[in-house]
């Protein structure tokens, strides 16, 4: 029970060891005699920034790999503020995509991943605005938590703690940095946090500066410096050319790279700590003497790197297992194996613990041992059961014995002790029963609702609810459970179910933790991974982003309920605020195999005449228990299928809206729902292809609108933009969304020039000032007013324009606290018969959300002149 308990710590506090689904990893043999060299190195560095791609990713490839340092990236958000290039999602959803990036990136560069719980709520101008939405205090508590957790050495930050980071969450970043490098080593700072860790100081804390950051002609031969460009012949790749392939993970922001090689200098200046004058870790003893007994290790270690055959790494075992068996017997770590709580308390045991798992990772290398737990579908639901494929295969000339496998509360001996010799298999089906209250695989940030500022974390999340009175007899018990504090600063939640096999090599037991996966072909990208999925018994899609009503007519709301299990009956219904109706007001389903699908549609309706607002929320009910999620797959090529169980709810809203015009022609650019918004007003909106731009098409159309970032992504505009503006001398109109001012696919983007620029009002709700309040985009033919910019969420508007032709005419003027008015939200250029318009109010988050007022502007924009 002891050394279960044991195992059960480590699960807690190595991070990852239950991920979710990616490739199994396959070691070559300079992987291995890399990793042979960093089991004797005893270093840690932590690097600290803001969001996903703010890390420098050259910087770590070249500690985690050339310098051989325990090596993370602790980035304050997940990126859920920021803008998509590759689809749709924005948000939270946004966020997950770039959490799986981030670790894509990670699992390139060598680093490791963490987080705090700060949203990223949307650029930020200042530190002081920064803090007013973040919980400063939960913010550096999770900071804090992590630097006790990996006892970094060294703390390095991104930016400086001023404006020069250009960004209000950059500064806070630095300035939460500062404030961490003091607090991790005071007792008397989270003290909640020390029933798991020590106080830890890190020596110092340094910024990475560069050329971005000082002035023009300032010299840097006064920062302390390193070259990280130089070129690992393990890897066969020079630090640069490892950093572009990470830093282009980041395809959600159109990050991807060219690789670099030769010298490149990285620059620092101390912050705080102790000052270096040559290196970064001066000072600091990396070598098993940091470890009581441990020089013995260190001998043990050079012995195996000394003998290691890359033509037979198997033949380095013997010696691995005598290191493990090294490692175990220093007293932190065998004390902990008898239960002894406190010998987690030591200094050197992070340490012990970490190399342990280096040690048993190079053994299964070295061993060739393939370890691999599928299930024969992707999802399963809480009180069903999971067939599993467990598989172990020696591709090695040593022998090796799986004694026992086990998971989810319950353990399971293979048939006998199985002997494997090389080349030979072992594959055993577990039928894994799970508890009917056992959770769905939401990622553990969203599973309770958080606020603008931050992430909720839940008290705590149970893994593997299985009913283990199915296999033992016994009482039914979550066999690993994970509290607030130790869910805090994780990249992602550990996989729903996972697998252990007790893998006896040399007469020494290891235990190898896999996740499940699902496995498939795919016959043009081959054989994928994704997460086994826990789902609920029936999940809720509602057919619309947000409902919106420009009149007391009914719109159609289609629901689709989907089954998680064979034989879901019940009922579903809308709940519906004051003021609203639905038919019918319920209707029942009866789906009679997993995976089965119906949809059920009410037609709903306002009963008032004023405008309102308010939020309908799907709800089914199976066995006396109701369900309000939905089901969302995220599927990209570059990262693990994801899938999101969000609330079946949507916006409902009554809105004074007239409109002029019928048929939209809509060229999405980088992806946003603004077409299905349009549709919800009433607008025949058409979907089209860079094909379709020709002069007789373009001619039904009453307006057409060129999505977000379009001339960021679609090339071809640059031959199709004749075309488009001679729709518009014709007496079309054409509405440009925001374009990012870098990277566009031609200079100018308009019938006249302008100049886009980073100009951005950050502050929703910021007054508006109608600079030419009789122009008809103002007035026709809905009356805009000071309340169509009320209700506004996370920016009114970004990617401004700087300079423009006199031609364009400014309608709007709008600014933050403390600077200067914007006056090119929105500009209008008469051009032949029609209009040209450019804006970078952010319609794609605000038609979503429902707001009305953006929705009776973009449609005086649509029917401008009409």
């Amino acid at each position: 029970m002891r050394l279960h308990n044991f195992r059960a710590a480590v699960l807690l506090l190595l991070l990852p060891l239950l991920t979710h689904a990616q490739t199994p990893k396959h070691y070559t043999s300079a992987d291995i005699a890399l990793g042979l060299r960093k089991l004797n190195v005893l270093g840690s560095v932590l690097y600290i920034a803001a969001h996903p791609d703010d890390e420098n990713t050259r910087l770590i490839a070249y500690m985690a790999n050339g310098r051989l340092l325990e090596t993370g990236y602790l980035a304050c958000t997940r990126g859920d503020g920021g803008q998509n290039l590759i689809g749709p999602e924005i948000r939270e959803q946004l966020g997950v995509i770039r959490t799986q990036e981030l670790l894509a990136a990670r699992r390139t560069d060598g680093g490791r991943q963490f987080f705090t719980r700060a949203n990223d709520f949307g650029f930020s101008k200042t530190a002081e605005e920064t803090f007013t939405i973040w919980d400063k205090e939960q913010v550096l508590a999770d900071m804090v938590w992590v630097i006790r957790q990996r006892r970094p050495d060294v703390l390095i930050t991104r930016f400086p703690p001023d404006a020069r980071a250009g960004h209000g969450h950059h500064t806070a970043s630095a300035i939460l940095a500062a404030e961490a490098f003091d607090a991790a080593g005071d007792p008397k700072r989270f003290p909640e946090q020390l029933k798991y860790v020590q106080a830890w100081q890190p020596k110092r804390l340094l910024w990475n500066t560069g050329s971005f950051f000082v002035k023009p002609g300032e010299s840097m031969t006064g920062y302390l410096s390193l070259d990280a460009g130089g070129y690992n012949a393990f890897l066969g790749q020079s630090y640069g050319e490892i950093a572009a392939t990470s830093r282009s993970n980041h395809k959600s922001q159109g990050f991807g790279s060219a690789a670099t090689r030769g010298e490149a200098l990285e620059y620092f200046q101390p912050v705080k700590g102790e000052k270096a004058a040559k290196d970064p870790f001066e000072g600091v003893d990396m070598t098993w003497n940091r470890v009581p007994g441990g020089v013995a290790v260190g001998k043990l270690i050079d012995d195996v790197i000394k003998k290691y055959d890359p033509a037979n790494p198997s033949a380095s075992v013997a010696g691995l297992v005598k290191v493990r068996a090294a490692l175990s017997n220093l007293p932190a770590l065998r004390a902990a194996k008898q239960g002894d709580k406190n010998a987690q308390q030591r200094p050197e045991y992070f340490w012990l613990l970490t190399k342990e798992q280096q040690t048993e990772q190079l053994i299964q290398a070295c061993l060739g041992l393939y370890l691999e737990a599928t299930a024969t579908t992707a999802t399963v639901a809480p009180g069903q059961t999971a067939t599993i494929t467990v598989e172990a295969i020696n591709q090695s000339a040593s022998s090796v014995a799986v004694r026992q496998v086990w998971a989810e509360g319950f353990s399971q001996a293979a048939p006998e002790t199985k002997e494997l010799k090389q080349g030979q298999t072992l594959r055993l089906t577990l039928q894994l029963p799970l508890s009917t209250n056992s959770p769905v695989s939401q990622p553990y940030w969203l599973v309770e609702p958080g606020t603008v500022g931050m992430y909720a974390v839940p008290a705590k999340l149970a893994l593997d609810q299985a009913d283990s009175t199915a296999r033992t007899g016994g009482s039914s018990k979550q066999w690993l459970t994970i509290n607030r504090q130790n869910l805090i600063g994780r990249p992602e939640s550990p996989a729903s179910i996972g697998v252990t096999l007790e893998v006896v090599t040399q007469g020494i037991s290891t235990y190898y933790t896999v996740p499940v996966q699902y496995k498939h072909t795919d016959p043009v990208q081959g054989e994928l991974y994704q997460p086994l999925t826990v789902v609920p018994t029936v999940a809720v899609n509602i057919g619309g982003k947000a409902y919106v009503f420009s009149e007391n007519q009914p719109k159609t709301v289609p629901v689709t309920v989907r089954a998680g299990r064979d034989g879901v009956r019940g009922t579903l219904a809308l709940a519906l605020p004051a003021g609203w109706k639905s038919e019918p007001a319920s209707a029942s389903f009866d789906l009679g195999t997993k995976d089965q699908e119906r949809t059920i549609q009410f037609q709903v309706q306002p009963t008032g005449s004023q405008e309102s607002a308010g939020q309908l929320r799907a709800v089914a009910t199976v066995d006396g228990q109701q369900y309000s999620r939905g089901i969302q797959t995220i599927a990209y090529n570059h990262i693990p299928t994801q899938t999101l169980f969000p609330e079946a709810v949507a916006p409902l809203v009554k809105v004074d809206l007239k409109r002029k015009g019928q048929q939209i022609g809509y060229l999405m650019g980088a992806g946003d729902e603004v077409p299905d918004a349009l549709r919800q007003v009433g607008y025949t909106v058409t979907l089209l292809k860079e094909t379709d731009i020709t002069p007789e098409n373009l001619r039904r159309f009453d307006a057409v609108l060129l999505g977000v970032r379009a001339y960021n992504v679609l090339d071809r505009l640059k031959v199709l933009q004749p075309i488009l503006l001679d729709y518009v001398k014709d007496g079309g109109n054409l509405v440009v969304e925001y374009v990012v001012n870098r990277g566009t696919v031609m200079p100018q983007i308009g019938p006249y020039p302008f100049t886009l620029s980073t100009d951005r009002v950050t502050v929703e709700n910021a007054p508006v000032t109608f600079l030419k309040p009789q122009h008809p985009l103002l007035n026709a033919p809905n009356k805009i007013s000071a309340k169509d910019f009320e209700g506004w969420v996370q920016e009114q508007g970004l990617y401004y324009p700087s300079q423009w032709d006199e031609k364009y005419q400014t309608i709007i003027s709008s600014h933050d606290p403390n600077e200067k008015p914007k006056e090119s939200a929105i500009l209008v250029a008469d051009y032949g018969k029609g209009h040209y318009i450019y804006t970078g109010l952010s319609f794609f988050r605000e038609l979503p959300a429902g707001v009305p007022g953006a929705y009776r502007l973009l449609t005086n924009m649509i029917s401008l002149g009409k």
